[in-house]
């Protein structure tokens, strides 16, 4: 019966279309005005880590020059890097049910019983790059243990026929993003027993504890072959030791971020960084807002997909 009633839709729409092209008239494209009147007046509550550093910049721009021109209200609640204002924040927004909510997690535990609660109230939930326990509707995100796989082997081949000694520089210990791309720096460092951790600390995404943590390391082991560090906004510090040191070029430095020109780019062409992954904010913007499009116009209820 489903496709019958599809094929005589289809064959109405073939009969409008060939009636309005042998009148020479133009046809209002019929599926383009439920599309357009799904998103009209839609409110999307973003809710980042903190709005102060170029991920969430990079985001937020990105949304705004996809959505607002479709009529979508875009609404930032920003903690400021506190865990305990972005609990609120969240806590607020279910109260305000507004039509979707973007998360991004500074751990995994902390808002992954308020995402629960916002879909069980009917709110479409997408997570950004740092995701909870929970699994919502949508995570748009860096595959954080390739990422590691990647980073650490690039700078145990970089240590090759030399010391041997790396050490990593960690994010905040629970944020997925640190925990995940530990699991996959273990996964290279466990088929090469030659290599030695000298040190494996957390600098909580914060370039002056990463650059304090890196001096002291190499203080220590000044024949440090290679760090792997977990975001280039936060190794912007350990770079500098490392360049502080006159070591540059010896010590072989990988990292990963969001692809921005000054805080990324320009650090692998003047050689403070070897190695910067990208997972490319304007494109998970883009990924982010086709999702949204998605959920909104598809009318599905909140919870029901996992994408």
């Amino acid at each position: 019966k489903g496709v019958l009633t599809g094929l005589a839709i289809l064959a109405g729409v073939v009969g409008l279309v060939q009636e309005a092209a042998a009148q020479g008239k133009g046809l209002d494209e019929p599926f383009r005005g439920p599309y357009r009147k799904s998103l009209e007046g839609k409110v999307v509550a973003y809710v980042p880590v903190a709005m102060s550093f170029d991920l969430a910049q990079g985001w937020l721009e990105g949304l705004k020059k996809r959505l607002e021109p479709l009529g979508v209200k875009i609404e930032v609640r920003d903690p400021n890097w506190s865990t305990t204002a972005g609990a609120q924040a969240m806590t607020t927004l279910i109260g305000e049910k507004p039509d979707v909510i973007i998360a991004h997690n500074p751990d995994v535990q902390t808002y992954a019983r308020l995402l629960q609660k916002a879909e069980s109230e009917g709110i479409d939930v997408v997570q950004i790059n740092m995701g909870s326990s929970y699994r919502t509707s949508a995570f748009v995100g860096a595959d954080w243990i390739e990422i590691g796989q990647r980073d650490t082997q690039a700078v145990v081949d970089a240590c090759k026929g030399k010391s041997n000694k790396i050490a990593i520089m960690q994010g905040q210990l629970s944020a997925a993003a640190s925990a995940y791309t530990l699991k996959g720096a273990e996964d290279v460092l466990a088929k090469h027993p030659e290599v030695k951790v000298v040190s494996s600390q957390a600098a909580d995404w914060d370039a002056a504890k990463a650059k304090g943590i890196a001096q002291t390391v190499l203080k220590q082991h000044p024949d440090l072959c290679g760090i792997v560090g977990f975001w280039d906004g936060m190794d912007i510090g350990t770079a500098a030791a490392i360049k502080e040191a006159g070591l540059t070029g010896k010590v072989f430095l990988a990292t990963s971020g969001g692809g921005e020109q000054k805080g990324a780019c320009d650090k692998v062409k003047d050689g403070s960084f070897d190695l910067d992954l990208s997972y490319d904010v304007p494109t998970q913007a883009s990924d982010m807002a086709a999702i949204i499009e998605w959920m909104l116009s598809g009318h599905f209820k909140a919870g029901t997909i996992k994408a």
